[in-house]
């Protein structure tokens, strides 16, 4: 094996503490005072997030201070020295969550007692074991407000008697890294501050959401408490105490709570190094003949890439692009995909690229993976995983269920079947998850939406998905001298359709259109799937069923309903439609399309090509140009 590293040298790559200019200068010459963009110094664990200007934490202490008020503030109590206030407050209309918590506008979140509504609106739906002199994880993406928002969550926590907050440095940590610390450190749930792939800074998104004990998201039993409690606030209990200095590691005390400033990333680290054969992954990423390049988009998993992929695994420095956690993402859309990950595609598609790339997303829970020249899709992502856990360590003694979201694509149930797992199909949303996961029936599961994971936390998660892969690759060269062609990315794709065959899959997403005429197209479609039935003809296609998707939980039983409208036809192809809960503007449509092809002459199609006729029939059937005026999608995938 060759003990040299082959590095991929990339042009604008940062790697060290980066702030932009606060101060700009007009045309005339005068200075404007521009919003605060941050960045994060990835250099060295010990150094992590060190501040550099003082300027930037005041405007951010002015600006939480700004962002709670009230026409009248009583103290209702001091245990332990600590004041706690009661901030009069009325509701605030457009608190209901989403699949994955509340995401608005920043603007919005910064009206006033906006967050802090949502924040005492979970404490009052919540029973008080599950808080009182408890603990709770608070982390976040780096996305613009978020060490604003910290402040308020920390105080607002005291003043419900809360015990302690263990808080990522710079209020930074990953969503997959939050519920591995909430499991690793046995809290009490926690907060995550993040609007996942979505955009960050002032003008762009925010996001909040809560983590039951288990890591998991909170179940709709609880999100549907906060909403109707949001509709009946009348108070915030806010603890009288300083801002908490995040930027150093250690404790800080107030009477009985406390906040401690933690590192992000050891918990993580190590549970990463208990799952996977890291040696096993090292020894690909130092072979000479093999190059890897991870794009990290300015997001939280900057500050995670160099601890793992270069100090742990050996991968050359310059393999990390866009490694430095900004809150505006570098003005970047954070979504890891062949749209907004362009940059990425292009270098892994160019003459000569890369054997191996990856990206992740705003919040390090979505990944993307490709080999030279070849996209590999989030559904069979999954299924090739799961195919191929000989690789992975944690799954010695195989894995205990596979499960899918409903529009990911089939290409699971194949592997499923054939190494005869229990298998699931739940709605979009990874709390779906989380209820299999605890009650042992699931270990590894994906959704279309460029997320994987597993059971040994209960977040999908980006950097395992990409040490997985990595974990595969590896496995099939680890007899490979030098010299001899390495088994590729594509390679393993090819022969997993060629075994299982393949599900040619695409979704065309349709953002930010008006949610009244979004709406009604729904309403129509579920009008056409009252009337249909089996036999029906759909031009070439014969339809099976057609439904509006339920799903009722095997484990406690709950029932949730309208999950997305299904054409499915006699031949398995499948059209999907749905709304999604994940942005904060306006309505994203999402149209899903499948179609099996056991026939290996036929795998290399172009999947646009493949599925052209699906496509056209589920722009006609749903009259998706009259009801939105789009003619065509924001984002193929």
């Amino acid at each position: 094996m060759a003990s040299s590293t082959s590095c991929l040298r990339l042009e604008n790559v940062i790697f060290s503490s980066t702030y932009r200019k606060l101060r700009q200068t007009n045309a005339n010459g005068s200075v404007l005072l521009s919003s605060p963009i941050r960045s994060f110094s990835l250099l060295s664990s010990s150094s992590l997030f060190s501040p550099k200007f003082a300027l930037l934490k005041k405007l951010h202490s002015v600006s939480s201070s700004l962002s709670v008020k009230a026409s009248s503030s009583t103290a209702i109590a001091e245990p332990e020295g600590i004041k706690i206030n009661s901030v009069s407050t009325k509701p605030i209309e457009g608190q209901k969550t989403g699949t994955s918590g509340l995401r608005k506008k920043v603007k919005i979140f910064k009206e006033e007692n906006y967050l802090a509504n949502w924040i005492q609106a979970l404490f009052n739906s919540l029973p008080p074991e599950d808080y009182k002199n408890g603990v709770l994880v608070l982390g976040g993406d780096g996305r613009y407000f978020n060490l604003e928002a910290s402040q308020i969550i920390i105080k607002i926590a005291a003043g419900n008697g809360v015990g302690k907050i263990l808080v990522g440095k710079e209020g930074i940590m990953s969503t997959p890294a939050v519920s591995a610390v909430i499991r690793e450190r046995k809290a009490n749930g926690g907060f995550i501050m993040s609007a996942s792939h979505n955009p960050g800074g002032p003008e762009y998104d925010w996001g909040i959401k809560f983590n039951y004990n288990s890591g998991q998201p909170a179940p709709e039993s609880i999100t549907d408490k906060i909403y109707g409690n949001t509709l009946s606030i009348s108070e915030i209990k806010m603890a009288d105490i300083p801002d908490v200095d995040l930027s150093s590691l250690g404790i800080t005390k107030y009477g009985n709570f406390s906040v401690e400033v933690v590192d992000p990333v050891s918990d993580y680290l190590e549970l990463m190094e208990n799952v996977f054969d890291f040696e096993l992954i090292k020894s690909l990423l130092s072979r000479s003949d093999f190059r890897f390049i991870f794009d990290a988009m300015h997001a939280v998993t900057g500050a995670y890439a160099k601890p793992i992929f270069v100090d742990k695994l050996g991968a050359c420095l310059d393999s990390i692009s866009n490694g430095v956690p900004l809150e505006d993402f570098g003005h970047g859309h954070p979504d890891p995909n062949l749209t907004y990950a362009k940059g990425l595609v292009d270098i892994m598609y160019a003459e000569n690229g890369p054997d191996f790339g990856a990206a992740s997303d705003g919040d390090g829970d979505r990944n993307m993976v490709l080999g030279r020249g070849f996209f590999v899709t989030p559904s069979d992502s999954v299924a090739i995983i799961a195919a191929n856990v000989q690789a992975i360590p944690y799954f010695t003694s195989g894995p205990k269920g596979l499960a899918r979201s409903m529009p990911t694509s089939g290409a699971l149930d194949r592997v499923a079947e054939k190494l005869n797992l229990p298998f699931f199909e739940v709605p979009t949303g990874w709390k779906f998850f989380g209820n299999l996961m605890d009650a042992g029936k699931l270990s590894i599961c994906g959704e279309e939406s460029f997320g994987t994971g597993s059971d040994h936390i209960r977040e999908k998660d980006g950097i395992w998905a990409v040490l997985a892969w990595l974990s595969i690759i590896a496995y099939r060269n680890k007899d490979k001298k030098p010299g001899e062609k390495l088994v590729s990315v594509a390679d393993v794709v090819k022969e997993h359709w060629a075994t299982y065959g393949r599900n040619f899959f695409s979704r065309y997403d349709y953002e930010e259109c008006e949610s009244e005429g979004a709406n009604k197209m729904i309403q129509y479609l579920r009008d056409l799937v009252s009337k249909s039935k089996p036999g029906d003809k759909y031009g070439n296609y014969t339809l099976q069923f057609a439904d509006d998707f339920t799903y009722t939980d095997p484990v406690d039983g709950s029932v949730v309903s309208k999950q997305g409208i299904r054409f499915v036809f006699t031949d398995g192809s499948r059209i999907i439609f749905r709304l999604s809960g994940t942005g904060s503007a306006g309505a994203t449509v999402r149209i899903y399309i499948e179609q099996f092809e056991p026939d290996v002459s036929k795998h290399e199609m172009d999947a646009q090509i493949a599925l052209k006729p699906l496509i056209d029939l589920a722009l006609s059937v749903s009259k998706l140009k009259d009801f939105t005026g789009r003619d065509k999608p924001t984002v193929i995938t």
